[in-house]
C-alpha cells in the first residue's frame, strides 16, 4: 500500500509517524508552507514537514491545489508529483487546504481523513474546542472517506473519547494518539477488503466555527459553568482573558472552576482573593480563577499571582 500523506500540525504528525512505523511506503508528503513563528518570527517548518524530512520523504508545500485557482503553477507541480507517486491511498489530517475533485479521485482507494469529532457533530475547523465549549460529555475521532463537501463523506471507523476535565491542549493530545491508531486500523481493513463505509446521519449536524481572537474576552454576565468550559476550550489558543481591577491590561486565564454558590455581586465583581483563588461574580454562580498570566509575564498559580495583586474586595 503506497500512501501519500497530507497534513500540517502535530495532530497530523503523529499519524504520519504511526503510518511509517507500521511499515507503509510513503513516497510523498503535502504540508502547508513554512510560517513565521516565535518572537523572532523565524520561518518554521510544520510538524509534519519535520517528520517527513527526518524520514527522508519528498515534501511539497503548494499554496493551492486548484488547477484553475489562484496558484495554478503550484497545483500543476503538485499534480505531477502525485501522479509520479502513484498512491493507492491518501491520508489527510488537518492539512489546511481544500482538496479539489482531481485530488480526491487520484488515489486508487481515494482519500481518508482523520477528523477529531464524532461526525456529523462538529464538522469544520475547531471540533476539539467547540465540543468542550458546548459541554459535550464525549467526543472522538472519525476516519472518513473524503468527498467534495465540508466533512460530509462516509464514515469508515469511529473511536469515542470522554471529555471529562480535559483542556483543548490535553484533549488534542489524546485524540491525536487515538486518531493515529484508528487510521492504521482503517488502512488494514482497506487492505483486507472489509472496510464498510456508512453515510453520515442527516440529523445531529453541527459546525465547529474557526476560533477567533475576538472570542478571548470572558463575558461575566454568562454562567460560571459556561465560562469555566470556555477557559478549558480556549487553552492554549486563543486563550481566555479577563480584566481585573488595578491592572491596566487584561490577564490570560488558564484555569478556573465554577463554584456552586450564589454570586452575591455584579457580574465581574471580585468577591474574594487569596491563595486558593480569585472569586468573581458571574451571571449565575461564582467563577474561581486558579491560574493566570499578566501581559508579558509567565503563567502563575493564583497563590503566586495574588502576592503582587491586592484588589479592594
Amino acid at each position: 500500500m503506497r500512501i501519500v500523506f497530507a497534513g500540517t500540525p502535530e495532530f497530523a504528525s503523529l499519524a504520519l509517524q504511526a503510518i511509517l512505523a507500521a511499515g507503509y511506503e510513503v513516497p510523498l508528503v503535502l504540508t502547508q508552507p513554512d510560517r513565521p513563528s516565535g518572537r523572532g518570527l523565524k520561518l518554521t517548518p510544520s510538524a509534519v514537514k519535520q517528520a517527513a524530512v527526518a524520514a527522508g520523504i519528498e515534501v511539497m508545500q503548494p499554496l493551492g491545489l486548484r488547477l484553475d485557482g489562484k496558484y495554478p503553477d503550484d497545483a500543476a507541480r503538485a499534480q505531477k508529483a502525485l501522479l509520479d507517486a502513484a498512491p493507492d491511498l491518501m491520508v489527510v489530517a488537518a492539512y489546511g487546504l481544500i482538496l479539489p475533485k482531481w485530488v480526491l479521485a487520484l488515489p486508487r482507494h481515494g482519500c481518508f481523513n482523520i477528523h477529531a469529532s464524532l461526525l456529523p457533530r462538529w464538522r469544520g475547523a475547531a471540533p476539539i474546542q467547540r465540543a468542550i465549549e458546548a459541554g459535550d460529555g464525549e467526543t472522538g475521532v472519525t476516519i472518513m472517506q473524503m468527498d467534495e463537501g465540508l466533512d460530509t463523506g462516509d464514515m469508515l471507523l469511529t473511536r469515542t473519547v470522554p471529555i471529562g476535565a480535559h483542556t483543548a491542549a490535553s484533549l488534542h493530545d489524546e485524540l491525536a494518539g487515538v486518531g493515529a491508531q484508528a487510521v492504521l486500523e482503517a488502512i488494514a481493513q482497506c487492505e483486507q477488503g472489509v472496510l464498510t463505509p456508512r453515510p453520515q446521519p442527516a440529523e445531529g449536524v453541527t459546525y465547529a466555527a474557526k476560533l477567533e481572537k475576538s472570542e478571548a474576552p470572558l463575558d461575566f454576565s454568562q454562567p460560571a459553568g459556561v465560562l469555566a468550559r470556555r477557559i478549558r476550550a480556549f487553552n492554549p489558543v486563543p486563550g481566555a482573558t479577563a480584566r481585573l481591577p488595578g491592572l491596566n491590561d487584561a490577564v490570560k486565564v488558564w484555569a478556573a472552576q465554577a463554584l456552586e454558590q450564589p454570586a452575591g455581586g455584579e457580574p465581574g465583581q471580585v468577591l474574594a482573593a487569596g491563595p486558593e483563588g480569585i472569586d468573581l461574580a458571574t451571571g449565575d454562580g461564582v467563577l474561581r480563577l486558579l491560574e493566570l498570566q499578566k501581559a508579558g509575564g509567565k503563567r502563575q498559580a493564583v497563590s503566586a499571582f495574588v502576592q503582587g495583586w491586592r484588589p479592594a474586595v
